[in-house]
């Protein structure tokens, strides 16, 4: 069991206020793209930032899921600095990912 760490149990109460309120979780093939605005030029791993803001997204019922189900592609995802505004911009786009190229 991996127990996460303070920073990120930080980072998830504060996304808290920003998540939508949807009648029913996304389960439907998506892109998610984020652009992660970081304080510092610090080196951060971007994997890490996405896993992270998977699991948020599923814990506040935005994403039925995580899998690639659902979470088709992640196009577009950036690591970005801005001193004075750091923040995490995500962007959904519904997909169609039917036929043999799914």
């Amino acid at each position: 069991m991996v127990i996460p760490s303070r920073q990120y149990k930080d980072y998830e109460k504060a996304c808290e206020p920003y998540m939508p309120t949807l009648d029913a979780p996304i389960d439907y093939p998506i892109e998610l793209a984020c652009k992660f605005y970081m304080p510092t030029h610090r080196r951060v791993d971007a994997v890490n930032l996405m896993q992270a803001v998977c699991d948020i997204l599923v814990k506040y019922k935005v994403i039925a899921d995580d899998n690639s189900n659902i979470i088709a592609s992640f196009d577009g995802t950036r690591v970005l600095y801005s001193k004075d505004n750091p923040r995490t911009e995500i962007t959904i786009t519904p997909i169609n990912c039917s036929g043999e190229d799914r």
